[in-house]
């Protein structure tokens, strides 16, 4: 018998599933055909998140969800989650962008065996990824990124787990699958360290339209509801160099009393298509909120600043309109002169 997700023995430790970089999918399949060859990955992943639905393992029953575009410019993809907002676990309570890890709280240690998929290990690498279910799952597939549970880390983005988490995006042969991560006072629920994983089923803006350049390896891209500073990593050799660059571009957001959202997608380099797709990651610095906020239609977290709103009831899905709803996103963001003042430090920052 081995440790379960909080280091406890007596329980059977999930299965680890080894890859190399011979396992990675430098080409996911086209949005014409999302569901053709899936990768070993996706096949374990979706069996194993498929065979926990089975034994009801999750808060619900994750059905089709109603989608529709709203009419506008912007494109947004609205969902209908009733389920998810009447039945997830409360989100824990922040204080400030630096909440230590409390053992009081709920935390991943405190998952049940049978909620643990794999352990997510490269051959020779250190630092495995433990990918669990999400027990209130947006989409098919929503999984949680674990790095080391029994570490007991709090919710700050580390360069090691961004690099894992971007190393199971390119495991992935589905051109839908994308990997983020939500910080303390930016629509974060647990404040221990995790990201997460999930399909989904359509394209965004956001993977292929043009950025504006800001440095050498870092743009600004206005396409979706919310502009944000774009990384691309063109292949498995630039996922170590551009993770250190996001995790010093969001420490220095948090030193500067920010919050941030990171999601990263298959897409085009920052010039936009015709230079071979890689991995565009996506960081938004916002106003830190701590705590609900009165009014709001939605909570602001990675999602919904990527263009996909999962929203809480059906007059709300059926009525909102696009202005409404960049409304309620953009209250979250920084003015313009803040935004390209703070692109210009991110960019000498990345420099050095």
């Amino acid at each position: 018998m081995a440790a379960t997700a909080g280091g406890e023995p007596g329980e059977p430790s999930p299965e680890e599933f080894v890859y190399s970089e011979e396992d990675f999918v430098l080409q996911a399949a086209g949005w014409g055909d999302p569901g053709s060859a899936p990768s070993r990955f996706d096949r374990v992943l979706l069996a194993g998140w498929s065979d926990r639905m089975e034994r009801g393992l999750f808060r619900y029953r994750l059905g089709a969800l109603p989608t529709r575009v709203l009419p506008g410019a912007v494109r947004l993809v609205a969902q209908l989650n009733e389920q998810r907002s009447a039945e997830r676990r409360p989100p824990q309570p922040v204080r400030s962008l630096r909440d230590p890890f409390d053992p009081a709280a709920f935390n991943f240690t405190r998952l049940r065996p049978a909620e643990l998929l794999f352990r997510l290990r490269r051959a020779g690498g250190p630092e495995p990824l433990l990918v669990a279910i999400n027990a209130s799952p947006l989409e098919r597939g929503h999984v949680l990124l674990l790095p080391e549970p029994a570490r007991r880390l709090p919710q700050a983005l580390t360069a090691p787990a961004l690099r894992g988490a971007l190393e199971a995006a390119l495991l992935s042969a589905h051109p839908g699958f994308r990997v983020g991560f939500n910080g303390l006072g930016g629509g974060a629920s647990v404040n221990h360290l995790h990201l997460h994983g999930l399909y989904l089923d359509r394209p965004l803006p956001l993977e292929e339209a043009p950025a504006e350049p800001l440095g050498p390896r870092l743009a600004l891209l206005r396409a979706g509801p919310a502009p944000a500073f774009l990384f691309f990593a063109a292949g498995p050799t630039a996922l170590e160099p551009v993770s250190r660059a996001v995790c010093r571009a969001a420490e220095h957001l948090g030193a500067a009393g920010l919050a941030c959202n990171v999601l990263a997608t298959r897409g085009d380099p920052p010039a936009g298509p015709g230079g071979g797709r890689g991995l565009r990651v996506l960081l938004w610095a916002r106003r830190p909120l701590f705590g609900p906020k009165a009014g709001e239609p939605f909570a602001v977290a990675l999602c919904e600043l990527a263009g996909l709103l999962p929203l809480p009831a059906e007059p709300l899905y059926r009525d909102i309109t696009e202005e409404q709803a960049l409304s309620a996103i953009r209250q979250h963001l920084l003015p313009e002169p803040e935004l390209l003042h703070l692109g210009g430090e991110l960019a000498r920052l990345l420099e050095r």
